[in-house]
């Protein structure tokens, strides 16, 4: 995604592009999962931290990110793949890595529907699944062997 692509995504969402944001949208974009701020700081050497909680901060209000916690009490973001108004219909489970400590989307698994009581109305629903990745588990098993 190129520069101008991001700047027109912001402003499809609302946000204004600054310099800041547009840096922080294309480390997520270039990511093939999701971040912590953590992760974020290490990918925005030219960032600190409170800028780039800032920016995330302001994404998650406008629905540019999701964020999920981990299970270890992290929050990841990840970008949302909706345009304009988020309707949360990209939900679905993660897995963390409780080897590597890196979280993955499992898009093709989708988060399960609640019959709530009356009165009460989802937003967002979050569930993390925690194990090993493939690569982890392919490394114990060439280490047993």
């Amino acid at each position: 995604m190129n520069g101008q692509q991001i700047t027109e995504r912001l402003a499809s969402k609302g946000i204004r592009p600054t310099a800041n944001r547009i840096l922080v949208y294309d480390a997520l974009a270039r990511q093939e999962s999701p971040q912590s701020l953590k992760n974020m700081e290490n990918l925005l050497l030219s960032m600190d931290k409170s800028s780039i909680f800032r920016v995330l901060t302001l994404f998650l209000k406008y629905d540019v990110v999701h964020a999920f916690e981990d299970g270890r009490g992290v929050m990841n973001y990840e970008l949302c793949n909706e345009h304009g108004e988020c309707h949360h219909h990209d939900n679905h489970v993660h897995f963390y890595c409780e080897v590597c400590g890196r979280s993955f989307c499992m898009e093709n698994v989708p988060v399960p529907v609640f019959a709530l009581p009356p009165g009460f109305c989802q937003h967002s629903a979050s569930f993390v699944i925690k194990g090993e990745c493939p690569n982890c588990k392919a490394k114990k098993t060439k280490t047993t062997l």
